[in-house]
């Protein structure tokens, strides 16, 4: 005899079974975090799609670049610091041999995030510069421009991205809206790490070096490319231990802690850039994509 509550079960087993094969097979998208802020690093999961399905998308302007993970396949976005706080728009297709392209899309809020003000006297030199330094200047913004643009398909690193230098005293400056001399200047991007000449910087994952050079602002750095679109920048070294298109690993030494460039005092200026937008560091420390 079948009772009520195993007939109920079955019924619901066959209601399964009779789905359509594209109700059983629609795909979970999942976006991390929830709420989004300027500076912030985002990341959508998709489950549910062919083991060899291509997924292709984007959140607003910026393209989504998808790696394997967990399952399914995930990619990372950035949210650049003077984003405007409203919605955008995801779109995604998932394409599969032997079927139909499947498009999804969907709107995140992007929310307000008030940043500080930070007032800063320098020599007059670091400021007003001169026609030479200023063209020596807008050429070597616009070599990490290029640079922060290119995009390596293969992604270097693996889990937990780490603290460029020891300690747990917490970083200052991201995105903190600068005075200069009593001159507006562009906001602060990356974190300021106070330390002492000297101290070992570490590369925050695996990755490649992308480019050690000395310039005017940024002093002594090192760029590394992680891949797909990722660069963590590491500016104002005294020391590099480090050359171009060296591979390194999570915790590898690539320097010392300086202050060279535009600087008043020895720091680690740690920066990061992810297709382009320019990301709150703390953000990356706690992006939890676990392998």
């Amino acid at each position: 005899m079948i009772t009520g509550r195993l007939a109920a079960a079955l019924a619901v087993v066959s209601l399964l079974l009779a789905l359509p094969a594209a109700a059983a097979e629609r795909p979970s998208i999942t976006w991390h975090p929830a709420r989004l802020h300027p500076g912030d690093v985002a990341w959508v999961h998709v489950r549910g799609a062919a083991a060899d399905a291509a997924i292709e998308g984007s959140l607003g302007s910026r393209s989504l670049a998808f790696f394997p993970y967990a399952g399914g396949q995930a990619a990372v976005v950035g949210i650049d610091l003077e984003v405007k706080p409203e919605p955008q728009a995801w779109r995604l297709a998932i394409l599969e041999p032997g079927r139909e392209p499947r498009h999804l899309s969907g709107r995140l809020t992007i929310r307000r995030r008030d940043f500080p003000v930070q007032r800063l006297t320098l020599p007059t030199a670091m400021v007003d510069l001169d026609p030479e330094t200023e063209r020596r200047a807008a050429s070597e913004g616009e070599r990490l421009r290029t640079l922060y643009q290119t995009i390596t398909a293969e992604r270097f690193w693996r889990g937990r991205f780490v603290r460029p230098v020891a300690g747990t005293e917490a970083p200052t400056g991201f995105g903190a809206r600068r005075i200069i001399n009593g001159q507006p200047r562009a906001p602060h991007s990356g974190s300021d790490y106070a330390a002492e000449r000297g101290t070992p910087v570490v590369a925050a994952n695996g990755g490649r070096v992308a480019l050690v050079a000395d310039f005017f602002f940024p002093g002594r750095l090192v760029a590394v490319d992680h891949g797909l679109g990722l660069y963590t920048l590491y500016f104002h070294l005294d020391s590099v231990a480090v050359t171009d298109g060296e591979l390194v690993d999570r915790g590898q030494r690539l320097g010392t802690v300086g202050a060279t460039g535009r600087a008043t005092g020895p720091h680690l200026h740690f920066g990061v850039q992810l297709g382009g937008s320019r990301i709150d560091p703390a953000a990356l420390l706690s992006l939890d994509l676990r392998e």
